[in-house]
């Protein structure tokens, strides 16, 4: 059986809101110490002071968790937060593996987290699948991906995000126990006697005919079917009737993001700015060769695929009851739609029931599931729910 508890604080003071989750937890869950707690936090905390209140409050046997953009549960939602998950089961078993210098060395980054799993070798479980929370600011979150599909033989399924700071876009940071890194990734192995559920959806559909992506480099698209990549959005804001202003783009670029065509289909990109030489600034990487389209959506997309991942993580339960789920959606989508965000959580909460959620908003989500859009997405809703 899996019991859960789902909390949140907005008490300004960092050590005081670690008591505070800590004391919610063991409210909800007795006097048995979590087997693990996961925790996403505004960077307006001193995060070392919160996650040591936190682990003083509860014990918890395994603790991980981000910094985030944007904090939520079927409760609450805001900026300025802190929200957990901490669930006790004897079906599930955690372990957190951490690995640093995600810029210069993927693979090490991945060996260094997979060495901490205990599914990988003869302790083997019908169900295994990883929380990953990454530093997105740090780039190459695809390649970790790959990686750690590689060194996990393609036996586990990912879900997750990019660790946040309230879009700022300066420091973001990644906790595995009481540790804290920038550069890094931490990761959650579960291994599960019964299946856990992963939805991926996004709302969005293309609004602009397809184009190559002709030079790119890492995250800076140079040109679309020869011509800056500036001048594309610039045409696609005339066509549309859209103020388009390079040196204030955010605006526009929140209703008007890329879309990579994966053949199954699109995987999302955020321009986040204008360089000096006509090159966009994405928020993840975008391949040279590939195909992609301008893309748009409406709030009532948002929150349908929302539902729709929900939906689709729950069918994968094959017929366990849901106890709990983790939503991640991006930092772009809360930026987006503002206040109409609440219709979003509201769509995860009326498909999940009875069961609750707490969650984040992300830089990028990660999802690899069978029959799901595989990798790093942006403005992509995220859910993984857990069996009872």
């Amino acid at each position: 059986m899996t019991e859960s508890a789902v909390v949140w604080t907005n008490v300004d003071d960092s050590r005081a809101a670690g008591e505070a989750l800590g004391e919610q937890i063991r409210g909800q869950l007795g006097r048995q110490p979590p087997d693990v707690v996961i925790l996403f936090v505004s960077p307006k905390y001193d995060a070392p002071a919160l996650l040591k209140a936190v682990k003083e409050a509860c014990q918890p046997r395994v603790m991980m968790g981000c910094s985030s953009a944007g904090e939520f549960t079927s409760h609450s939602q805001g900026v300025g937060q802190a929200s957990a998950v901490a669930i006790c089961s004897n079906e599930m078993r955690f372990a957190c593996g951490i690995g640093r210098g995600l810029k210069s060395d993927r693979a090490a980054v991945a060996e260094s987290i997979v060495a901490s799993f205990q599914g990988t070798g003869k302790h083997t479980s019908a169900y295994s699948s990883a929380l990953i929370l990454t530093d997105a600011l740090a780039g190459h979150a695809d390649e970790l991906i790959e990686e750690l599909t590689l060194r996990t033989g393609g036996n586990y399924q990912f879900f997750g995000g990019g660790a946040g700071d309230d879009a700022n876009f300066s420091r973001t940071q990644v906790f595995c126990g009481t540790e804290l890194a920038s550069d890094a990734a931490v990761a959650l192995e579960i291994l599960s006697s019964k299946p856990i559920g992963i939805g991926v959806q996004h709302g969005w559909t293309p609004a602009s005919d397809p184009m190559r992506a002709t030079e790119s480099v890492g995250s800076r698209l140079v040109s679309l079917n020869a011509m800056p990549a500036v001048e594309v959005f610039e045409e696609h804001a005339r066509r549309t009737g859209q103020r388009f202003d390079p040196k204030d783009p955010m605006p526009f670029f929140l209703h008007n993001i890329l879309g990579i065509d994966t053949g199954q289909g699109y995987k999302l990109r955020v321009p986040l700015a204008v360089h000096e030489d006509g090159s966009i600034i994405c928020a993840a990487e975008i391949p040279a060769g590939a195909v992609v389209c301008i893309m748009g959506t409406d709030r009532a997309s948002a929150a349908e695929a929302a539902g729709t991942a929900t939906r689709a993580a729950l069918a994968r339960l094959n017929g366990s009851e849901p106890q709990v789920a983790l939503f991640f959606d991006c930092v772009a989508t809360r930026l987006r739609m503002g206040r109409d965000f609440g219709s979003e959580l509201t769509a995860v909460e009326q498909v999940l029931g009875a069961a609750k959620f707490a969650g984040c908003n992300t830089y990028g989500q990660v999802a690899r599931a069978e029959g799901q859009f595989s990798g790093f997405h942006n403005c992509t809703a995220v859910v993984c729910v857990l069996p009872r």
